[in-house]
């Protein structure tokens, strides 16, 4: 993953995430419009991001024993049809606030604390995205600069030069694939041009819950 992202085919078969989604439609997650935060609060979620296939991918990037700390699903349909902005992704769930300028602005999200991360933190950990449905060039993917996470956290401004200059790359996974990427890695989504649904689980992994002077990650 030198350019910050990968995409691994074929992990998932079509029974998983048959398994998965449908304990999704059965739990009671707080729903927004595109999709749910806290999702590793349902079972079948928790038992996908231990599974040896997830971890396998998460080791050279995280250490021999990743830990899942976040999922989030994003659910994009005909009746949602949401676009994402170019950005990175520099909050972190949180069990306490504290003082320090490194991290902020802080927020609550379903419940949680949450901070804007240094670049030191966010290099540590890695996303998983699986895929539940087939995601095309027509349904809204993941958009990413290559390359774009190796120089910190970026102002606005920034990002939005870079998305002027760089070329992006769709990453199409099909369904049952994993799309690993870094939290800097600068990424968007568009909307939809078709009636086929987006469903992706992000699971976020690190090394260890705790970075250090009593800053523990949160549940998120």
């Amino acid at each position: 993953m030198n350019q910050g992202y990968s995409i691994y085919p074929q992990v998932f078969g079509r029974s998983d995430i048959a398994c998965v989604l449908e304990a999704l439609s059965d739990e009671g997650l707080e729903r927004t419009r595109a999709g749910a935060r806290r999702a590793l609060t349902v079972p079948a979620v928790q038992r996908l991001a231990a599974d040896s296939r997830l971890l396998d991918i998460a080791r050279p990037f995280v250490g021999p024993a990743p830990i899942p700390f976040r999922a989030t699903l994003f659910d994009k349909s005909p009746s949602a049809n949401w676009l994402v902005a170019w950005h990175q992704d520099t909050a972190l769930p949180l069990c306490d606030k504290f003082d320090d300028a490194e991290w902020g602005p802080w927020s609550t999200k379903a419940g949680v604390m949450h901070a804007h991360a240094p670049a030191w933190a966010l290099e540590t950990i890695v996303a998983l995205r699986v895929s539940l449905d087939d995601s095309t060039a027509t349904n809204g993917p993941l958009k990413v600069l290559p390359d774009s996470h190796r120089d910190g956290v970026f102002s606005d401004e920034q990002i939005a030069q870079l998305s002027r200059q760089k070329r992006s790359v769709d990453c199409v996974a099909p369904l049952g694939a994993v799309v690993a990427m870094r939290p800097l890695i600068v990424h968007a989504s568009s909307k939809s041009t078709d009636h086929r649904p987006r469903r992706v689980l992000h699971i976020e992994y690190a090394a260890t819950l705790s970075l250090g002077n009593q800053i523990e990650l949160a549940d998120g």
